[in-house]
C-alpha cells in the first residue's frame, strides 16, 4: 500500500519548526529536504538546526554536492533514512554503507535527466530510490509521469527496493503513481500550504484508496 509523506522545506529555523509541526500534526512519517545552495539554487536550515518530534519516522533528503562532509552530524540525528542525490560527489557507495552499517536507512535520489543504469551501482544497495520530477529547492514542479517508466528498470536492479516520488504530486495524480509502483508519495506545498493541512492530506489519502 502506498502511502503520502508530508515534506518539510524552509530557509530559516522558524519555518522549519512551522512545516515540522503541520507535517507530524497529520503523518508519522516526514522528509526533511536539505540544501547545499551548490547543488541547489536555493539553501535550507543547516543540518545541524534540524529535529523532529521523538518518535517521528523522518526521512532525510540531503540535496548536497558533498554529502560525505555531512555524514557524521546526519549519523546523530538518527534519522528513519538518508537519501543522497546519485548526481553528488565523492564515494556515494561508501556513504550509503555507512549510513546502513549504524542502522539507517539509505536511499538515492535520482534527476530527471539520469538514467537508471548510470545509478546502478548506487541501487543495488539501497533501501530506497527516490525518482525526483520536482524543481530543485522549491515546493510544487510539475509531476512528469513519463518518470515512472525508471520504476521497472530499477525492479529489475533491485527487486525489493522501496521507491518514492518527489515533485508535482497531488490529488489529480497520487493514485497514477501508486497504480506505477510508486511505494512513498512525497508531497510538499499541497499539504504545507493548505488552509488545512489534515483535510488536505486525508484527500491525497482517499485517492489512494480507491486505487
Amino acid at each position: 500500500m502506498s502511502i503520502i509523506c508530508p515534506t518539510v522545506l524552509a530557509s530559516e529555523p522558524h519555518a522549519y519548526r512551522d512545516q515540522v509541526e503541520k507535517a507530524t500534526s497529520v503523518a508519522n512519517r516526514i522528509q526533511v529536504d536539505l540544501m547545499d545552495g551548490i547543488f541547489t539554487p536555493t539553501k535550507s536550515v543547516n543540518p545541524i538546526q534540524v529535529w523532529w518530534p521523538e518518535g517521528t519516522q523522518a526521512d532525510v533528503h540531503l540535496m548536497f554536492a558533498r554529502p560525505t562532509e555531512h555524514i557524521e552530524t546526519l549519523v546523530s540525528l538518527m534519522p528513519h533514512m538518508v537519501i543522497i542525490h546519485a548526481e553528488a560527489e565523492g564515494d556515494l557507495v561508501g556513504v550509503l554503507q555507512h549510513f546502513q552499517k549504524v542502522g539507517i536507512k539509505a536511499g538515492v535520489a535520482l534527476l530527471k535527466e539520469t538514467s537508471v543504469e548510470s545509478a546502478r551501482a548506487l541501487i543495488a544497495i539501497a533501501d530506497h530510490v527516490l525518482v525526483f520530477s520536482g524543481d530543485l529547492g522549491s515546493f510544487g514542479g510539475h509531476a512528469d509521469l513519463t518518470m515512472l517508466l525508471k520504476v521497472p528498470e530499477i525492479k529489475v536492479i533491485n527487486p525489493t527496493i522501496e521507491i518514492g516520488w518527489d515533485g508535482g504530486a497531488n490529488e489529480s495524480n497520487v493514485a497514477q503513481l501508486a497504480d506505477g509502483g510508486i511505494d512513498v508519495i512525497n508531497v510538499g506545498g499541497g499539504i504545507q500550504k493548505a488552509d488545512d493541512a489534515q483535510s488536505a492530506y486525508d484527500t491525497l489519502v482517499t485517492k489512494l484508496a480507491i486505487t
